[in-house]
């Protein structure tokens, strides 16, 4: 018995593992504006709505259903599942359950990277989801619907609805997309370069290569594209992959996994290189890594560690 549940945990665990597509992008580079309050989507049989935003729009299905046509594409929403409408799209919506309230919620928004860059613009995305992680997404969506200011927006709201939208996004995300208009001999072009290439090698760093073709794949000489991406991540494309991979291992090994499981798990067939190329990153070896996670569950903080702010790779004796 005490086999299955462990399995199960670790199961529960490498499910929960991923790094995120947003997980390259610094937390300052977004800036998400909410337009307006949330709009508490309550609707009888004779709702129907057809127009255009300037703004997107991301509509979540609480109770009912919701029946829309988008650019001619017909979609029924049922509970549990989400539609992004983006800015300047007409669409056309109605309840087509005469005996049923359709409730759910729209809220309008922009999300732009470095101040004026559409993020979603530059991502290739599915338009309707069923949220993977409903039972965890749906109460937050209920709370959000329900607390929300009638005619304002609050630091609250745009902190929870990140949350929600990060999850449509994670859901409904097909790959990035590259506008062929980018400035090259702008600076913030290469900045913007730069950061979709780190994201993308953050949000999978376990692909063999992923780095080099995301190198290949830039608008900028290859070896200037390097430099210039150690030059403000500290670090090559090849190096930064690297790191990521640790990152994914630490997870394996905090959650339970041995050196040699979790080398595996990363595609090392030699748990000693592996092991080499942890400490090198992280600056301890494996082992003293899953000795410093009972710590911190003991609640003894490993010396100069003590404020949280850990930069690795880990001095000795810290």
């Amino acid at each position: 018995m005490q086999k299955m549940m462990d399995e199960t945990e670790h199961d529960q665990m490498v499910a929960g593992i991923r790094a995120g597509v947003l997980a390259g992008i610094p937390p300052r580079a977004l800036d998400l504006t909410l337009t307006r309050s949330a709009i508490r989507m309550l609707h009888s049989h004779s709702w129907s709505i057809d127009k255009v935003n300037t703004v997107h729009d991301l509509v979540v299905c609480l109770e009912g259903a919701g029946e829309y046509i988008v650019q001619d594409e017909r979609i029924r929403l049922a509970p549990g599942m989400a539609m992004l409408i983006p800015a300047g799209t007409r669409f056309q919506g109605r309840n087509p359950d005469p005996d049923k309230v359709y409730a759910g919620l729209a809220q309008h928004f922009r999300l732009d990277l470095f101040g004026r860059h559409d993020l979603l613009g530059r991502m290739r995305h599915r338009r309707v989801i069923r949220f993977s992680r409903w039972p965890m997404i749906g109460p937050l969506v209920r709370h959000y619907r329900a607390t929300a200011p009638s005619g304002s927006t609050t630091l609250m709201m745009h902190h929870a609805f990140m949350v929600i939208l990060t999850e449509f996004i994670e859901d409904a995300f097909i790959a990035w997309s590259t506008p062929g208009d980018a400035a090259l001999d702008d600076a913030e072009g290469l900045s913007m370069a730069i950061t979709m290439a780190a994201t993308q090698i953050a949000a999978d760093p376990l692909q063999p290569g992923l780095a080099e073709r995301v190198v290949a794949a830039a608008p900028y000489n290859a070896e200037y594209f390097r430099r210039e991406f150690r030059r403000k991540l500290g670090s090559t494309p090849a190096k930064y992959q690297e790191f990521k991979r640790m990152e994914v291992a630490m997870q394996f090994l905090e959650g339970g996994f041995s050196v040699t499981e979790t080398a595996h798990r990363l595609g090392f067939s030699d748990s000693y290189y592996f092991s080499r190329l942890f400490k090198r990153h992280i600056g301890i070896s494996p082992r003293g890594w899953q000795d410093q996670v009972r710590l911190r569950r003991d609640g003894q903080w490993p010396r100069g560690q003590e404020d949280g702010q850990v930069i690795y790779p880990l001095r000795e004796g810290g």
